[in-house]
């Protein structure tokens, strides 16, 4: 572990990502890296077979055991699960390494197989997800609530 790690690291650094993006943090569902990737993988899941016009609440409804993101079901799904996906690869490189760069979110993707269509397209066009000091971070947030279809790439 790099020196930089402390027990609870990753849960504060997910959620301060999330809460800085304008994205709701349900509880639980993401507290430790291996829950958040098992709930990543639900969604990135549940997203390929709705597609990409689908809503928070319509995934939601699909799947069981993840009622508790209903506090995102005014979301487009493509949106929040590209934001969730971000800050898990933003809390881990930054708790477990003591920083991030962009190599490491492909990496971190391919890895934990949290490819969904037009991956690479939304981190190209919303690098407010991944780089804390990107001027208006919480409009990706807005936009995954306001304007689903804006994610038309995905």
């Amino acid at each position: 572990m790099a020196a930089c790690y402390t027990s609870g690291d990753f849960k504060k650094y997910f959620n301060e990502n999330m809460k800085e993006l304008g994205a709701p943090v349900p509880t639980t569902l993401f507290d430790s890296y291996q829950t958040a990737i098992g709930t990543a993988t639900i969604l990135v899941s549940t997203l390929s077979t709705l597609g990409k016009g689908a809503t928070m609440g319509e995934l939601i409804g699909a799947t069981i055991g993840l009622e508790k993101l209903a506090v995102a079901a005014a979301f487009g799904a493509a949106g929040y699960t590209g934001i969730v996906i971000g800050s898990i690869a933003v809390a881990s490189g930054r708790s477990l390494s003591c920083g991030f760069r962009i190599s490491d979110m492909f990496v971190f993707t391919y890895q934990n197989q949290l490819q969904f269509k037009g991956w690479h397209s939304f981190y190209t066009r919303n690098p407010q997800v991944l780089d804390k000091t990107h001027p208006f971070r919480k409009s990706v947030g807005m936009r995954a609530k306001d304007s689903p279809l804006s994610f038309e790439y995905t």
